[in-house]
């Protein structure tokens, strides 16, 4: 995808009106547009990095587009912009319709017991393709209008030419755990999935 130039001018006709999803010290990082669509703001914060040459919203683009390929539900990207300052990119994209894990488990009627065997498929699924998503967790997870099960903040994604090792696996689940621990989700059956998913690995 052609990177194109997104003046400052430009870039704040199309955030007028639009909701701040998030931000962090740096500034603005994601937008919610007035046509339904996600405007992301990618910074590079040092100097010299490895985003120089290839920034991290190249590779949000090339994941999505992989995902896809490989019938993983994702995002839509629809432009990939060059903004006026130097260390800043940005890509709009169609989000994926649907509630995050995160957000279904917070409902009253909501057990882990009839959700897990889905989420590890989801998870064996990566694994067994080579994807190793190491900010999978429940909130980039979706459930879509057909049921199934997809990704979103895809950035931070590598491809294996192979299943994944088992190290890659149990650091995977590492990575999962913490955030379950950050969250305080203290009923979520974390040694059943890494049974599921170690056990077949």
């Amino acid at each position: 995808m052609q990177c194109s130039k997104l003046t400052q001018a430009a870039l704040n006709q199309m955030i007028e009106g639009a909701k701040l999803l998030e931000a962090d010290s740096h500034g603005p990082k994601v937008y919610l547009l007035r046509d339904g669509n996600i405007l992301k703001l990618f910074r590079r914060k040092r100097f010299l990095s490895s985003a120089l040459l290839k920034p991290y919203s190249k590779r949000f683009i090339e994941n999505a587009k992989r995902l896809a390929s490989l019938g993983v539900p994702t995002l839509k990207v629809m432009d990939f912009y060059q903004l006026d300052t130097p260390t800043l990119t940005a890509v709009r994209y169609q989000p994926l319709p649907g509630k995050t894990l995160r957000q279904i488990a917070d409902q009253e009627d909501f057990d882990w017991a009839n959700w897990l065997p889905k989420l590890a498929g989801l998870i064996r699924g990566l694994h067994s393709s080579g994807i190793y998503f190491r900010s999978l967790h429940l909130g980039n997870i979706v459930l879509t209008p057909e049921q199934q099960l997809g990704l979103i903040d895809v950035a931070d994604m590598r491809f294996l030419r192979r299943a994944l090792p088992r190290k890659l696996v149990k650091r995977n689940l590492q990575h999962f755990a913490g955030y379950i621990a950050r969250e305080k989700l203290d009923d979520f059956p974390m040694h059943a999935l890494e049974q599921a998913l170690l056990t077949r690995t």
